[in-house]
């Protein structure tokens, strides 16, 4: 009894081992998705290709079996290219994204007379106005400004070769907006879009079984890391005690930021343990953690939560700055994966590489929307963390 109790708790923290598993013979089930187990080490196929991830992507994307193949090998070849390419354009680089439609990684460069040196690096190229440089120097300009509620997020856009201002449809009349994106565009190159709706933290009220509690907030677990595991600062202040899906102790807040940043990491104990998995809640196999190597932009890319569980989708933008109503938080990644409250803190994945934890974002995943995380390796940065990895 003492066995299976241990075992369940160890699942809320994002993990199964694999060895276990195989031991107990344990079977996934939509009914019970805390006894879902991994696949045994032998089964398992090598990522970032692996069954379950095909799965997902042909539900999600429309896609048959080959192409979502075929896309995950284009976007593993693209993360390569994009760091090669970034080193070609020197300092005329002005960003990139992965372009799904035909598998390549287009790179915007200012200088011309570097086309063939990136071009060569197998990427495409595109000629734009703005540096990278420029464009993050604009964004911290913009980021030193306090802005109104109608104001969504703020990130900077290759493709345009400018900052892009997102403003609630509702508020785009206002006249603070109206105030704030006129001073912005005096900032440096800006692009203001209308957005259906501002975005929000995604904690939740206490519901039973679900992967952990601070006091009677209920988030989602991101990553396991040695000693413990990431998550979104919005969950819990520095101290703060944190219990299981069962309600039994786990640990306590050891670093928590928000806002600014949504970041925290809790330390695990008391019985609890860490593996480099994060789950698929029944609708696919259980993912194994091999790395962080950060997806470019139009990658594919899951996240897992413990209300809404198991969804895919794009990144749209990197190093956007949202605006939620307790404050900014910055460089945040804006991706089209639906979320849901009590998915905060949950785990973004990309392949086999852990990319983020959930942060907030609009609508749901019956309708569609919006939701950002906040970039894993500039939490392990900041608190010292190793990602635990299979």
């Amino acid at each position: 009894m003492r066995r299976t109790t241990v075992l369940r708790a160890g699942m809320s923290v994002a993990l199964l081992m694999t060895t276990v598993a195989a031991a107990l013979g344990t079977q996934a089930s939509a009914a019970d998705t805390h006894a879902t187990a991994t696949e045994s080490a032998g089964a398992t196929t090598t990522a970032p290709a692996s069954t379950a991830l095909l799965t997902a992507m042909q539900r999600d994307f429309g896609l048959s079996k080959d192409q979502a193949t075929a896309r995950l090998a284009a976007e593993t070849s693209a993360r390569d290219v994009q760091r090669a390419a970034e080193r070609a354009a020197a300092g005329s680089y002005g960003g990139s994204w992965f372009e799904a439609k035909d598998g390549t990684l287009t790179v915007a460069i200012t200088d011309s007379s570097r086309r063939k040196a990136v071009e060569a690096t197998g990427a495409r190229v595109a000629l734009v106005e703005h540096t990278e440089r420029q464009l993050d120097a604009a964004m911290a300009r913009i980021d030193a400004h306090d802005a109104p509620s109608g104001v969504t997020s703020w990130h900077v856009d290759p493709e345009t070769s400018s900052v892009v201002v997102g403003v609630a449809a509702d508020r785009k009349d206002d006249n603070d907006v109206r105030a704030f994106t006129a001073w912005a565009r005096k900032a440096g190159p800006v692009t203001v879009r209308t957005v259906r709706q501002a975005p929000r933290t995604l904690a939740a009220g206490t519901v039973g079984g679900d992967p952990y509690y601070t006091g009677n907030v209920r988030c989602s677990i991101g990553f396991s890391v040695y000693g413990g595991f990431v998550t979104a600062g919005h969950c819990g202040q520095a101290g703060a005690g944190v219990s299981g899906w069962d309600h039994s102790y786990i640990g306590n807040f050891q670093g928590s930021s928000f806002p600014d940043n949504d970041y925290a990491w809790v330390n695990v104990g008391s019985g609890w343990w860490t593996v480099p998995v994060v789950l698929g809640w029944g609708t696919v196999s259980d993912q194994l953690v091999r790395g962080s190597a950060e997806a470019p932009i139009g990658a594919s890319i899951c996240r897992s939560g413990s209300t809404s569980h198991w969804h895919c989708g794009t990144v749209l933008a990197k190093n956007e700055t949202v605006n939620y109503s307790q404050g900014a938080v910055h460089q945040m990644t804006k991706t089209n994966v639906c979320a849901e409250p009590g998915d905060s803190g949950g785990s973004f994945i990309s392949g086999d590489q852990a990319q983020g934890v959930t942060s907030g974002g609009w609508g749901n995943c019956t309708s569609g929307g919006e939701t950002w995380y906040q970039p894993l390796n500039e939490i392990l940065n900041r608190y010292g963390l190793t990602l635990h990895t299979a």
